[in-house]
């Protein structure tokens, strides 16, 4: 068989040897039967007629390695080179040559296992004829074709692969210096080689790389390797790299010189390295170290060189590739190179914010691979010191890095480190603060999943999270940390959208456990917005249904444009609920445009929903129902989310009922916590406890229930939307009133009131009767006084029906020993501490005798001063004299002893409570008694003070002169409390300032220069002018020690810096305070004429302070040119100041010029603010838009029209306000009829009377004939003996009608004043023969328009506190109110099912107004 097969190879050979120019046709019949290619060419060669077969060339495949059969197959071979079919461009004849010349080289080479030496002299190498090279580049042709694996051709090549590495053709390629055809091979491996190539194939290619390799390896070999090492990481398929990979691992010894030679050039000189891959050595340093890492031990630590390099770029990528290195599992890495591991450290603190940067993208990876061990603890110490670094930009990568690290282990990892990456929420770059926000949240929901499953327990570090969260809403600087965006992220973004309302509850527990009063306050915040636009929705809804279908209601047209302008006011407040409000806005138009009555009755059944899964479906249902096709898809998908219960539903409010009851909490600190969360829900949605009412009711008097006077409070919160009974717990309600402690007396005597219903008002006489028994018989009596004081402010009747029995028992008991003997009698076995007598309000047992009565005292003392503070502006039909004369003389006693110290403190509290409705018949004596218990000598008692006044003024819940005190209490008190009360000062003039501009551009409004706080001048000077440690002689220091109230109010007031105001503050200050001093130099003191000369020596000090503080040369002359002063304080002098004016128009001085100037650098060498305590200016100056209305003369008031009395002439604004000063009710009632703003003709006057029933108290007479003062001008008012006339108006003419308005006397010492006679808002109307209070619920029922014109405080449940409202309107009909805020939003209210309180009660007082330009001074009294 083989002998026929030489034959006839021998044969074909020799025929084809014989052709001159043989034809494809005869190639291809000849080649393929030599190749054996016949059964696989018949396929792919039709020709049209029958060829020869000849077996010859097929016999090759049968032929054996012999060394006898070279002259068989020499014919054939020298025929190749003759007919040069080793360059034939035909594809076929290509292959055919290909296949027969790999044949014929396996032949003739010897036989297995056979050396180099013998393969190299054998073949064509021993035919001189025959071109080597040709005959290689022909093979390697055929390689280049491997990619096609779908050619029919594909096996042939495989089998020409295969033999020649099978056979080691390679090194034929070798022995002829065959090196570029070498390379270009390996580039056609690489390029070629396929993922879904037979494992044949890849053995192939691996195996003649290598051969190659082990035989002779040069820098373009290792190149090519190297460059395809790389090629997986830059899109391409994986099997070049895989391939280098293999090569490098099987040809690691023969390649390691050249690739650390290579490698570490790069490192030491790379710009000397003339190479391409220089740019990518650091990624060959990772690939070659992940597949043979021993090819690099000696290149590996030269990378230290790099992370101490100058270059940050290559120091950056030097630290990229050692985190990477030390990433890699299993290497150990980290162990082995210990010296660049510490380097690698200290690149978390390298000089270079990038390459700080890299080091934190390096550190979970390392830390993963490296979990155990003190590395570990290295990387996470070098990650957290980031945390502080001062780049924003590395402290966000440090926060996601160790939110990454605590996410990937939640167990193990150090709890401190989330506990410090939480503080980032407060960080001062907002970037920082949002990307902690976004992977905290991740962390917390992980935190969440893991809890429910088990895996870990409840933790304080992690539940810290949610509280760092809530503390961005007190960030102003970032929109989306405003409780608008907080609300969602509370809803949906904090826990996992799978997580059960249980397990919600549970973390909510947990985490309100750790809450600090700033958190509650955070909390309820957002809460409050809520729940406003929850209201305000319901409000609109039914507004909506009304204008809809009672269309025919509003014939009349001024109806249905009160209807518009309420909802539009609603459109305002919901508006105020979203992150953009003026787009919100403008989508309620929209939407209210909408026909879809579907939409809004969806919305409707949203707000009624109070349980989260049947919200959560309803509003599923609803949006699938409209499409988001819908043209207002997306704004009803937020407003839906705002509209639902989605941060705590009734669902929540069971489960924390079910903690409580089944005590599952175990821990006491958590059922605390419980209690208290749910206080805060039922505060803000009290319908939330329905459904729940058995279980509540259950626990409400369990005894081992912790706060349960806090349940208690619930009940009086939730009390008028939940079905419970007060006749099944009202005896137990009236034992807690009785028996319990006065903080569970408080809240049993408003659950009372909160569950009352008007058929049982009963019950509070007979509360009153079980509580005026107890007191008879001295039981319990701080909580009796308690549940009486309680029971006042909800039922005053029921009070008042026992008032005389009540007021003479605790007058006769506590207040009618002379003088107050008792008190010293109780200090002889007083041994308890002031504090512990302070704050001992619940129990008496632990102090001695005395203390009992003096805390007795104050209870009694609190409970009188709430029975004329009645909830919802009751009116109080007994005097209030009496009590402030008690309390005056409370003021005096004692001055030293701590006990007495604290009924000092008591009374001064009582006052402050009273002055925001009773303030018109405090006396001066009493309010100067008052402001001085700052300067008290207990720092204690100066604290508690001045927190209370700076709560109060915060709240607007008395008037603004009780700002004093913070300056009286700044000189001479400790450091810490100096500091607060200046904080306090300036928070008051920058929030107090802001409200008088809006009242001052507020034309429906109006304002004046009361409303500013540079007002409290007035006051402060007169304090200080009856202080009985007046200076008595002209020393520089005792003045300035003396006045340095005065000159830290008016440093504050003109420095606009110190409470962050801007320059219009400044002008406003000066022009104000100027002209208040010069007012003052005019007037004297109504209280005690001997006290004038001290008036106007502190008005002189004061201008000459003013003077020195007005360094930016402000001008003086365009201070308003009317003043007005409180009558009860000042009075027009009898001596003719005004003729006392020197040539810059001041009043004649009473100091010399050289003492003024002597004293000044006193004030300036020994008097300097605190800077600590001063806030700091972060913002620009505010607009000065405001600053010519308060230049101008008639400081641009709503109505600027005056008036002249018809006794003495004084002139005043009748649109003037005195908010928060003495005298409200003065300018508040003659401010009634210039609020409607139609206008007159300029010649058209009308006039108001003031009838005067009280004469001044202050021991000088007023002739009521005297016509002393000077002549008005042209344009100035005249005044007569019976009325007012009004000069005409200059710009808007504003119409007036004829008022009768009551007025009273200046207050007595004992502070009492008469009752006004009578008031009306219209002319020719009926008017009261004796004036009622207009807080009257009753009076407002029989008749509703006594309270028109008038302003009241209207109390708002859900943002908790009073806002000041005017009564525009009156609806007999329906007994409502039309109600406007100052912000212009309009209400229609009940009055009479609401809380609120007169702003004035009533009693008018009478003012001085004093006119500088006219040098006329006129006395009014109303």
């Amino acid at each position: 068989m083989a002998d026929d097969a030489a034959k006839l190879v021998a044969d074909i050979g020799g025929r084809l040897h014989q052709q001159s120019r043989p034809t494809k046709d005869f190639l291809i019949k000849s080649l393929r039967w030599t190749g054996g290619l016949e059964i696989l060419l018949k396929y792919f060669f039709q020709y049209e007629r029958h060829v020869e077969k000849v077996q010859a060339a097929s016999a090759l495949l049968e032929l054996e390695q012999k060394a006898s059969l070279e002259p068989a197959i020499k014919p054939l071979s020298t025929s190749f080179v003759k007919h040069g079919l080793l360059h034939n461009k035909d594809k076929d004849v290509k292959l055919l040559v290909a296949i027969c010349c790999s044949e014929i080289i396996r032949v003739m080479a010897p036989e297995p296992p056979f050396d180099d030496k013998e393969l190299r002299v054998t073949s064509f190498h021993k035919e001189k004829n025959i071109p080597n090279q040709e005959i290689f580049e022909l093979f390697v042709s055929m390689f280049a074709e491997i990619s096609n694996t779908t050619s029919p051709y594909f096996s042939r090549r495989v089998k020409i692969l295969e033999t020649f590495a099978k056979y080691n053709f390679c090194m034929l390629m070798l022995d002829v210096d065959c090196d570029a055809l070498v390379l270009e091979m390996f580039n056609t491996f690489f390029s070629v080689s396929r993922e879904h190539h037979q494992q044949s194939v890849v053995k192939a290619i691996l195996s003649i790389m290598t051969v190659i390799l082990k035989e002779k390896v040069s820098q373009p070999l290792m190149d090519v390797i190297l460059q395809n090492l790389l090629k997986e990481g830059k899109g391409a398929t994986a099997s070049p790299s895989r391939i280098a990979v293999s090569v490098i691992q099987n040809c690691a010894e023969e390649l390691e010189p050249f690739v650390c030679g290579f490698l570490t050039s790069c490192i030491l000189d790379r710009d000397a390295v003339v190479n391409d891959l220089k740019e990518f050595y650091h990624e060959i340093i990772f690939e070659i170290f992940q597949c043979a890492p021993q090819m690099l031990l000696a290149v590996i630590p030269n990378l230290t060189q790099e992370l101490l390099t100058d270059q940050v770029d290559v120091r950056i990528k030097a630290v990229n590739l050692i985190g990477k290195l030390f990433s890699l599992p299993e290497h150990h890495v980290v162990q082995e190179y210990r010296h660049l591991f510490v380097e690698f450290l200290k690149r978390f603190s390298d000089k270079s914010t990038e390459v700080r940067v890299s080091a934190l993208q390096c550190a979970k990876p390392c830390y993963m691979a490296n979990s155990s061990g003190t590395e570990a603890l290295e990387i996470l110490n070098a990650v957290e010191g980031r945390l502080l670094d001062f780049d924003d930009r590395v402290r966000v990568q440090a926060v996601i890095v160790v939110c990454d690290l605590v996410k990937s282990n939640l167990k193990l990892l150090q709890p401190e480190l989330i506990s410090r990456a939480t503080e980032r929420l407060r960080d001062k770059k907002i970037s920082v603060r949002k990307k902690a926000l976004q992977k905290l949240l991740e962390v917390y929901r992980d935190y969440c999943s893991k809890c429910a499953e088990s895996y870990i327990a409840i933790t304080d570090h992690f539940e810290q999270i949610p509280c760092k969260i809530l503390m961005l809403c007190y960030d102003k600087d970032c929109k989306e940390f405003r409780p608008q965006n907080m609300e969602l992220v509370l809803a949906e973004d904090l826990f996992p959208a799978t997580l059960s309302v249980a397990e919600r509850t549970r973390h909510w527990i947990s985490f309100f456990s750790l809450f600090t009063p700033l958190h509650v306050k955070a909390l309820n915040s957002i809460l409050s917005q809520k729940r406003r636009l929850q209201t305000e929705m319901q409000i609109y809804l039914a507004l909506r249904k009304k204008e809809k279908m009672d269309f025919w209601e509003y014939s009349c047209e001024n109806v249905a444009e009160e209807v518009q302008k309420r909802i539009q006011a609603s459109f305002v407040k919901m508006s105020a609920s979203f992150p953009d409000s003026s787009k919100a806005e403008e989508c309620f138009h929209k939407l209210n445009q909408m026909k879809d009555n579907s939409i809004f009755k969806a919305l409707a059944q949203l707000l009624d929903e109070v349980t989260l899964t049947s919200a959560e479906t309803t509003r599923d249902k609803f949006l699938k129902a409209i499409g988001e096709r819908h043209p207002h898809f997306e704004f009803l998908q937020f407003l839906s989310k705002k509209c639902l219960f989605n941060i705590f539903s009734s669902d929540h409010v069971r489960y924390i009922l079910e903690h409580i009851s089944s005590n599952r909490v175990g821990d006491k600190h958590l059922e605390v916590s419980a209690v208290d969360l749910l206080l805060v829900i039922i505060s803000i949605f009290p319908s939330l406890l329905k459904g729940s009412e058995k279980l509540f009711q259950m626990l409400l008097f369990k005894e081992d229930i912790p706060c349960q006077e806090k349940l208690i409070q619930v009940l009086a919160k939730a009390g008028p939307h939940i079905a419970i009974k007060l006749s099944d717990i009202y005896p137990s309600l009236e034992r807690i009133c009785l028996e319990g402690n006065r903080a569970q007396s408080k809240f049993a005597v408003s659950a009372i009131a909160a569950l009352v219903g008007t058929s049982e008002q009963f019950v509070f006489s007979e509360l009153c009767k079980a509580l005026v028994d107890s007191l008879h018989r001295g039981q319990n009596i701080p909580t009796v006084l308690q549940s009486l004081g309680c029971m006042a402010q909800h039922s005053l009747s029921a009070f008042e029906a026992r008032d005389k029995e009540i007021t003479s028992y605790i007058n006769e008991t506590y207040f009618q020993v002379e003088p107050l003997d008792f008190l010293a009698s109780f200090d002889e076995t007083s041994e308890c501490s002031s504090s512990c007598k302070l704050k001992s309000l619940n129990s008496l047992e632990n102090l001695g005798s005395g203390s009992k009565s003096k805390m007795v005292l104050i209870y009694a003392l609190k409970a009188l001063v709430k029975s004329f503070l009645p909830h919802r502006g009751a009116h109080v039909k007994r005097q209030i004299h009496d009590l402030l004369n008690m309390i005056s003389e409370m003021l005096q006693k004692g001055s030293c002893e701590n006990d007495k110290a604290h009924i000092r403190l008591a009374a001064a509290k009582s006052v402050l409570r009273l002055a925001g409705r009773w303030d018109l018949d405090v006396s001066p004596h009493i309010f100067r008694s008052t402001i001085l218990v700052a300067k008290d000598s207990s720092p204690l008692i100066r604290r508690l003070f001045l927190d209370k006044t700076h709560k109060l003024l915060k709240e607007h819940a008395i008037p603004s002169r009780y700002a004093c005190a913070f300056v009286l209490a700044g000189p001479d008190c400790p450091k810490d409390l100096q500091e607060d009360s200046l904080k306090y000062m300036a928070e008051f003039i920058k929030e107090y300032h802001k409200e008088a501009q809006v009242r001052q551009a507020s034309v429906m409004q109006g304002g004046t220069i009361t409303d500013y706080p540079a007002y409290m001048v007035v006051f402060l000077i007169h304090v200080l002018a009856h202080d009985t440690n007046f200076p008595t002689c002209h020393d520089e220091e005792i003045f300035a020690q003396f006045c340095s109230p005065l000159f830290l109010t008016l440093q504050v007031l003109v420095n606009a810096s110190f409470v962050d105001g801007g320059m219009d503050l400044d002008n406003d200050a000066i022009s104000c305070v100027f002209g208040i001093f010069r007012a003052i130099k005019r007037a004297e003191d109504a209280v005690d004429a001997q006290k004038t000369l001290n008036l106007h020596i502190l008005a002189d000090i004061g201008i000459s302070i003013l003077k020195l503080l007005n360094t930016s040369g402000i001008s003086m002359s365009n201070t308003p040119d009317k003043i007005l002063l409180p009558s009860s304080l000042y009075r027009i002098s009898s001596a003719k100041k005004s003729e006392e004016v020197n040539s810059t128009g001041l009043p004649g001085s009473t100091f010399d010029e050289n003492f003024l100037k002597r004293l000044i650098p006193v004030f300036k060498s020994n008097l300097s603010l605190p800077r600590t305590a001063l806030p700091k200016r972060g913002r620009k100056c505010q607009d000065s838009s405001h600053l010519d209305a308060i230049k101008s003369k008639t400081l641009n008031l709503a109505s600027s029209r005056e008036v002249a009395s018809s006794i003495n002439g004084t002139i005043m604004d009748k649109g003037l306000s005195l908010h928060g000063n003495t005298h409200k009710a003065v300018m508040q009632e003659i401010s009634i009829g210039g609020r409607r703003n139609r206008p007159v003709s300029p010649t058209v006057h009308r006039s108001v009377r003031l009838h005067d029933e009280c004469c001044i108290d202050s021991g000088h007479k007023i002739d009521e004939g005297r016509n002393s003062e000077p002549s008005l001008g042209k344009g100035q008012l005249s005044s007569s003996c019976g009325s007012a006339t009004v000069r005409p108006l200059t710009g808007s003419q504003i119409s007036t009608k004829k008022m009768v308005l009551p007025h009273t006397d200046s207050l007595k010492a004992n502070g009492s004043a008469k009752e006004s006679s009578s008031i009306t808002t219209k002319p020719s109307k009926s008017s009261r023969s004796k004036r009622k209070d207009p807080c009257s619920s009753v009076e407002i029922v029989k008749d509703g328009e006594v309270l028109i014109g008038q302003r009241i405080k209207l109390w708002s449940p859900i943002d908790k506190c009073f806002y000041s409202v005017t009564v525009d309107g009156f609806n007999s009909q329906n007994n409502t109110h039309k109600v406007a805020y100052d912000n212009g939003a309009v209400e229609a209210l009940c009055l009479a099912s609401e809380k609120w309180e007169t702003i004035s009660d009533g009693s008018l007082s009478k003012t001085v107004k004093l006119a500088h330009k006219s040098n006329g001074f006129h006395t009014q009294k109303q």
